[in-house]
Order: structure tokens, then C-alpha cells, then sequence
């Protein structure tokens, strides 16, 4: 097992704040595990109730009420998406004085599940996002081969790489012909596969409803509610346009990254780290798996997280900032990092703080006024929280 501390002390102290904090992630990405780690943290009793046993699910079919009143401490409900009708009784015992009992909820993402827990305990719950293992977890030596399988614990423990693809493949179809359907969603299982593969393909450019509309035979408000379904289950980041108030052109739709790279490679046929190199998606991969690491590492929210375009050609892989304060990020997979041309319209038109251009290479070091560069292989060291904008 892999302590996940960074997430244990987030979640520990917003349960401090909140009376239900949720967990969400998609399936086999560690959220019950981590709850067990939360749970032996945790100063007080601690209760675990699962809604895929029986025997867990029977306790609370009839007056649920009847079983969660008298719980004190920490009481853990997982596979929480089973279950949305507990989300009332849940206000309830959150609004008790003094509170006896505090909740943590583990659940996959859907917008319904999302909407409703957030309209029925407006003001007590929390969403914690979980995502693949970070490389703060498994270690900036192990980099390549987090890159190659993602970060699903499974198939990071898996005791090879093809041990690792089959898993995926697996996770993969799981996914679509059991998870979503849980959650919802009526689509059928081989029109999402088709529609995943193409945006695997799309990894890292800007969305264009049109030409996806196109492609199916259909409206661009259907593709674009597949789009959404996947976005929701956590597996798909729709990564938005910054807008400044600049005298350019700037784009308008969001920019599509597949949460893990092991899913990608699946998806795209690659299996090892040759065909890796060798695909044409290998620079796509790398900049959608170091902006992971960068989020991981920073903890930022989805909307806070940002790229920025102009249509005469300026870009910025990712913007965060907070009132007049901005750092962007330029991903690049190259040992030998240049300031271009894009790097400095950026610093200039969006009023940069610092740029900071991660690349493959091993050096850390200031590259131009306003410009830094930081290896890839010290991220985690050489990112310089203190510079960054507070969340």
C-alpha cells in the first residue's frame, strides 16, 4: 500500500470545517483505501458502511436513519452513488449540535450525483477529487514509467508493462459497461468506446463539436453530452480558456486531456516505451501527464486551471492566477529548453509574474526575464510554491 499523506491531511482537515466531506474519483483509483488511511488517522471511533455488501446495504435499506443516528466519530459510506437518497438524512445529522459524527462519502462522479449532494447539503459537504498516484507518491525516478502506465494503483503495481495493459483494457471496458450505466448514464457501452478512442486521439487540442458531430452522424449537442459523461466520470479534463483583456483574438473552447496516460495508451495501442516514442501522440502524452503532476502538486481546483490561445498563434500550456497575480506554465519535451516568441507575447499580454517552462531535461535554471526553467525530473522540488498565487 502507498501512504497517499498529502490527500489523508487535506481530507483530515476539512473534516475539521465540514461535517461531510466526499471522496470522488472513478473506480480502482484508490478512494477506499485512502478512507482507510483516513479512518486510522482519524483522532476518534471510526465506522465503515459499503454499499456493494449486502449485508451493509440490507442494514439500510429500510430506516437507514435507525443505524446511522447512534454511529459516532468518523463514519465512512462507500459507493455512496448506490445510495443518493441518503443525501437528505445526511443534512440532518449534519445539522445536530454539538455533532456527534462526522462523514466521509466515496462515490464516482456524475453531474446528477454532484448537483444533488451539493443542492441537499449546501454549505456541509466538500468535494475532495482524487486522482492517479503522484509522482511526490511513487517517486521522480520512477517517472517514465508512471508516464507509460498512468496512475491507477493497479496497474502501477501491475508486475509488468503488458500485466499493466491488460488491466487497463479492463478498467476500460468495466468502465463503460458497468460504472456509467450505475451512474446514470444510458449511452451504450460501444458508442462511449468509439467516442474515448477519438478523443484519445484529440488529447491535448481544443474541442470542436463540428468536427466530432461530423464524425458520428449526429447533432454536436449529443457529442457534446458524451463529452460531459466523460467529463463528469472523472476520466476526461476539459481544461479551459483564460480570457484577458487583450487587444487579440483569443480562443474560446476548452482544451481536451485524458485524466491518466495509461488510459490514453490503451486506448491509442501502446504498450511499451518504444511505441511510445515512436507515436505521433508522444509529445500530446507528455504535456497532458506533466500538467497532471502540476495540478496534483499544487492542489488546484478546476477552476482555477487554465490554458490560454490567441488565434494569431500565442499560447500558454496553463494559467493559474488570483486577483492581479499570474504564473503560467509551458510544457515542452525537450532537454534543451528556448524562450520563443509565444513565451514572451504570453509574459507581456497576460502580465506574468513568472513563466515557468518544464522540460525533460535535467537542469533548473532562469532562462530570460520573468522566464524559468525547471526539470521534470525536480518538479516537485524546484516548482517554487511560495511564488504561486494562494487558492
Amino acid at each position: 500500500m502507498i501512504p497517499r499523506t498529502a490527500h489523508v491531511d487535506a481530507i483530515l482537515d476539512r473534516l475539521r470545517s465540514f461535517p461531510v466531506v466526499a471522496i470522488l474519483g472513478p473506480r480502482q483509483i484508490g478512494k477506499t483505501t485512502l478512507a482507510g488511511q483516513v479512518a486510522r488517522s482519524y483522532a476518534g471511533t471510526a465506522h465503515r458502511l459499503d454499499l456493494e455488501d449486502p449485508a451493509d446495504l440490507n442494514r439500510l435499506m429500510d430506516d437507514p436513519g435507525l443505524v446511522l443516528e447512534p454511529l459516532t466519530g468518523l463514519v465512512v459510506i462507500d459507493e455512496i452513488q448506490r445510495r443518493p437518497d441518503l443525501f437528505p438524512l445526511l443534512r440532518v445529522l449534519a445539522d445536530r449540535h454539538p455533532l456527534p459524527a462526522r462523514f466521509l462519502v466515496l462515490g464516482g462522479a456524475s453531474p446528477d450525483l454532484l448537483r444533488q449532494s451539493s443542492e441537499t447539503l449546501a454549505g456541509r459537504i466538500v468535494h475532495h477529487e482524487l486522482g492517479g498516484l503522484g509522482l511526490h507518491e511513487v517517486g521522480l525516478h520512477r517517472l517514465t514509467r508512471r508516464w507509460l502506465r498512468g496512475g491507477f494503483p493497479r496497474a502501477w503495481l501491475a508486475r509488468s508493462n503488458g500485466a499493466a495493459t491488460v488491466w487497463l483494457e479492463s478498467f476500460v471496458r468495466t468502465f463503460l459497461e458497468r460504472d456509467l450505466p450505475q451512474l446514470g448514464v444510458r449511452v451504450p457501452g460501444p458508442t462511449l468506446r468509439r467516442f474515448w478512442t477519438m478523443m484519445a486521439h484529440w488529447h491535448g487540442q481544443v474541442w470542436k463539436a463540428s468536427e466530432f458531430g461530423r464524425s458520428f452522424g449526429v447533432a454536436d449537442t449529443t457529442v457534446r453530452r458524451y463529452l460531459d459523461i466523460l467529463t463528469g466520470g472523472l476520466v476526461i479534463r476539459q481544461l479551459q480558456p483564460w480570457h484577458a483583456n487583450v487587444a487579440k483574438r483569443q480562443v474560446k473552447a476548452p482544451k481536451i486531456y485524458l485524466r491518466d496516460t495509461g488510459v490514453l495508451h490503451v486506448l491509442l495501442g501502446i504498450d511499451d516505451m518504444r511505441s511510445l516514442d515512436a507515436h505521433p501522440k508522444s509529445g500530446a502524452s507528455w504535456e497532458g501527464f506533466i500538467l497532471e503532476a502540476v495540478v496534483d502538486r499544487l492542489a488546484l481546483p478546476d477552476e482555477d486551471t487554465h490554458f490560454w490561445a490567441t488565434h494569431s498563434g500565442a499560447e500558454l500550456d496553463l494559467v493559474v492566477g488570483r486577483g492581479q497575480r499570474r504564473i503560467g506554465v509551458e510544457i515542452k519535451r525537450t532537454t534543451t529548453p528556448k524562450v520563443t516568441r509565444s513565451m514572451r507575447t504570453a509574459v507581456e499580454d497576460l502580465d506574468l509574474s513568472e513563466l515557468i517552462v518544464i522540460h525533460a531535461g535535467k537542469g533548473s535554471y532562469p532562462l530570460g526575464s520573468r522566464i524559468r526553467a525547471v526539470s521534470s525530473s525536480r518538479l516537485h522540488d524546484d516548482l517554487g510554491l511560495g511564488r504561486w498565487p494562494r487558492l
